[in-house]
């Protein structure tokens, strides 16, 4: 059967045939393990079998296994890690789609228009599947706009389906509540989202113009005084500032005051506001005049009230010219200056009206005189008081104060006095470079009859001949050895200082005179040289003391 096999027969019913003399039916083993692997073995020959069958068996089954994968051998692969799960709502937060539409209004009792184009925005959230249909605003419409419909999922039709992405494309009319938005155009997120989805958008279309916006309106060659229209909507919001000083010199309280009137281009009303300057006495009243129309000239009449038929003319932009005096219901005004807004307006409507400011600074009395130095406190604190009612605290340097917090400049000091008790008095003079202020101490002497302790607490001190205008305080570069300090009335001579002054002034060596710094490193460096000498000496000294001790023992 295998020799006919092996010819080319079909393998079909009846073309093969069952070989009678096979009589071990077992699947032979074809691993071995050696050494704890498994290897592949040939096949033994069975009791009656053809040893040229066992052999064709042998070699099919290694072929076999030499071309299996090695998940037989050595097990599944080890797969990669699955991606982290994302919800849809945050993969796809923020992101929305952005269409543009309109919709047709129709007129029905208007003989100038039929219908009306109203553009909308309508956008799509991916997250969620809502949408929301806003109109955009457009001022003095008279149309009530803004959201037409708040976000929500809109309903596709009566059996409770809703919009989807899937369902939007440009050219396609959106029916919602009886509602028919026309999709003409939409943004370059979406068209690249629609892409990216394989959804092909139609060609955009162009938005219609709205009929009434399109045809001209009716305009007049002449303007007329009487289109409140068209001063409403052309001059709404523009307003003609000006900076006046009042003279009110005639009332008991008068003098000059700054103030601020306002002309306001949309009715031709004109109000005057005051300024409000500190400490000067005066209620804070911001309105002086409210806003009214001022007429030039007033007939005679018993009746308090005027009506428009009594006055012939009012005050319009004309009526106004900086550098020059007004009357304004009988008080008088000078316009000293104006806005930007003010001097552009009469540029384009009024060129030959010159609107340059003039300078008026005598009048205004804004700057106040300070008084003189009374002597108390310092001079920050007594100016707080001429700036305020309720003084505050003087600002201080807080970045300097932080650098050198905790840092001072000691030194040695005798007061110069002609009185001969003072000439045993020994004071330590000590600048703080946090706030340049300074404290003296003096040393208490034994049997002297003079309480030591503090001499001045830290304060500034200024320097002989300053001014207060001009105020001019002691600093490190003044304190020399052999200088002479006085402060209030006291003359003190600088006789020594400490080491942490000289490594603090050669670190800042350009603000310190050359003078002060050479004083400083003849006296310390000299004086360290004497207190070398003196411990170099001291050890022959103290030998010399106990070998005298030791005969005097000896002796005794």
């Amino acid at each position: 059967a295998m020799s006919w096999n092996s010819r080319g027969l079909p393998f079909l019913p009846g073309y093969t045939f069952r070989d009678v003399t096979k009589s071990s039916f077992s699947r032979p083993q074809t691993l071995e393990y050696k050494n704890g692997h498994a290897v592949p073995r040939r096949p033994t020959v069975g009791i009656g079998q053809d040893p040229l069958v066992s052999e064709l068996l042998a070699q099919q089954e290694i072929s076999e296994l030499l071309f299996e994968t090695p998940e037989v051998t050595y097990g599944p692969c080890a797969q990669s890690p699955a991606e982290d799960f994302v919800p849809a709502y945050v993969n796809l937060d923020k992101k929305v789609l952005h269409f543009y539409a309109y919709f047709k209004e129709n007129i029905l009792y208007s003989p100038q228009e039929v219908y009306r184009i109203r553009p909308v925005d309508i956008y799509y959230y991916l997250e969620n599947d809502s949408m929301c249909i806003v109109e955009p605003v457009v001022e003095n419409s008279g149309l009530p706009q803004g959201k037409r419909i708040k976000r929500q999922r809109l309903p596709k039709n009566e059996y409770g389906a809703c919009y989807q992405w899937k369902d939007l494309n440009l050219g396609m009319d959106l029916e919602v509540y009886g509602y028919k938005y026309r999709i003409v155009q939409c943004d370059a997120f979406t068209k690249e989202f629609m892409k990216n989805e394989g959804i092909l958008l139609n060609d955009p279309e162009p938005m219609p113009v709205d009929p009434y916006s399109e045809n001209p309106q009716p305009c007049y060659t002449k303007p007329s005084e009487i289109d409140r229209k068209h001063q409403f909507l052309t001059m709404d919001r523009k307003v003609l500032r000006f900076h006046a000083l009042w003279e009110d010199a005639d009332s008991l309280y008068g003098g000059t005051r700054p103030v601020t009137i306002q002309y306001y281009l949309v009715d031709d009303t004109v109000e005057i506001r005051a300024v409000h300057e500190p400490n000067s006495g005066r209620d804070p009243i911001c309105v002086l005049m409210r806003r009214q129309k001022l007429p030039k000239k007033i007939k005679p009449n018993c009746v308090l009230e005027i009506s428009f038929e009594e006055v012939d003319e009012y005050f319009s932009p004309e009526d106004f010219q900086v550098g020059q005096k007004m009357k304004l219901l009988g008080r008088l005004f000078l316009l000293y200056d104006c806005d930007g807004f003010t001097k552009e307006f009469y540029q384009k409507n009024y060129p030959e009206m010159d609107m340059k400011p003039i300078d008026i600074p005598d009048r205004l009395g804004v700057l106040q005189k300070v008084p003189p130095y009374n002597g108390f406190g310092s001079l920050e604190d007594s100016l707080q008081n001429c700036l305020s009612l309720i003084p505050k605290l003087p600002k201080k340097d807080v970045l300097r104060m932080l650098e050198n917090n905790h840092k001072e400049l000691r030194y040695s000091a005798r007061l110069d006095s002609q009185n001969p008790d003072d000439n045993g008095r020994h004071f330590i003079l000590s600048y703080f470079l946090s706030d340049d202020t300074i404290s003296i101490f003096e040393r208490p002497t034994r049997n002297s009859g003079i309480i030591g302790g503090k001499f001045l607490k830290k304060t500034r001190v200024p320097k002989p001949g300053s001014t207060v205008d001009k105020p001019e305080f002691y600093s490190p570069a003044d304190f020399a050895i052999g200088a002479t300090v006085e402060v209030f009335s006291h003359r003190f001579v600088l006789t020594d200082a400490d080491h942490y002054v000289l490594a603090y002034l050669e670190a800042n060596s350009s603000q310190v005179p050359c003078q002060t710094l050479e004083s400083l490193r003849q006296k310390l460096v000299c004086k360290g040289d004497e207190t070398q000498s003196v411990n170099d000496k001291m050890p022959v000294k103290q030998a010399h003391k106990a070998i005298v001790e030791k005969v005097e023992r000896l002796l005794k």
